[in-house]
């Protein structure tokens, strides 16, 4: 088993205190203000055991949205929202080699299945809507709601081209994913990577992950998974324009609409020109109308 050195340093069973650095004994990681960090999930590794989502709400005590079946495959929370802020997706996949299908290939699964979350972009559209500031970019480069400073306008809720942000029917505040900011703080990995079985959600420093990323894409073309590409890196099949890098980016088999993903996602700050070019050009029209029949109907 892969333990580091400083495993030794923790022998006993009962500790007078946390742990230093313990992101550096779980993820390899050390968590230091002024660098960059985030989340690579690999879907292929997937197993939707949901383990994620569990761990997330524990952790940041967020309520249950709604308790029972959807009758929507086995997923049960549905979506991303105000209090479910990690969200494996259950994708049934049809036709040939797909779920109800009588000859699947070996070791092979009809479903598709992905861990959705907060993407932390690199150019967040939805702290450019925020009017009074509640959204910012922490130390660690990841985007965080302050909920003291919200007041609820719910602008940055479309301004997200994910649907990520949600506004909550408890206190009436924006909620969304923070990375687990506290626990980034005392040293910690995010409770979700931590609680990944499979190693499907890493969480660690961007560059290093995209490393990994670029290497487990090009073992996985090795094996024949020709599909396989990274979303929300520039530069590949799945670049996300001008929001540019994704801090919690993915390995995709499938198009992006398939795991509900933008295949092109945009800023609504870049449609406000052309909307408003749009509407002065109708205004316009209509006022050339209404002078063209005042002066025909004097004539």
């Amino acid at each position: 088993m892969n333990m580091h050195p400083r495993t030794q340093e923790f022998t006993a069973s009962v500790l007078d205190g946390p742990m230093r650095d313990e992101s550096e004994l779980t993820a390899h990681v050390l968590v230091r203000p002024g660098k960059s960090y985030g989340f690579f999930t690999d879907t292929t590794v997937c197993i939707g055991c949901k383990a994620c989502e569990v761990a997330c709400k524990e952790w940041n005590n967020l309520p249950a949205d709604d308790i029972g079946l959807t009758g929507d495959s086995y997923d049960n929370t549905g979506a991303l929202s105000a209090n479910t802020w990690r969200h494996v997706n259950f994708i049934e996949r049809s036709g040939d080699g797909g779920v109800r299908d009588n000859d699947q290939t070996p070791f092979q699964s009809g479903w598709l299945m992905m861990s959705d979350v907060c993407k932390h972009c690199h150019n967040p559209p939805c702290l450019e809507a925020c009017p009074t500031g509640a959204l910012f970019k922490t130390e660690f480069d990841t985007v965080v709601v302050q909920q003291d400073v919200c007041n609820g306008c719910g602008y940055c809720v479309p301004a997200c081209p994910f649907g990520v942000v949600d506004i909550s029917k408890i206190d009436g505040k924006a909620h969304k994913c923070t990375l687990c900011y506290d626990r980034l703080k005392g040293g910690l990995e995010p409770a979700c990577a931590k609680s990944c079985p499979t190693d499907s959600i890493q969480f660690g420093e961007l560059e290093v992950l995209q490393e990994k990323a670029s290497k487990r894409l090009d073992e996985l073309h090795a094996r024949g998974v020709e599909t396989a590409y990274l979303y929300g890196v520039p530069g590949s099949p799945g670049a996300t324009g001008d929001l540019g890098h994704l801090n919690a980016f993915f390995l995709l088999t499938d198009r992006p609409e398939v795991y509900n993903l933008p295949a092109a996602p945009t800023r609504a700050s870049n449609r406000v020109a052309p909307a408003l070019k749009a509407g002065l050009a109708t205004m316009l029209g209509f006022a050339l109308a209404a002078a063209v029949l005042l002066v025909s109907g004097r004539e």
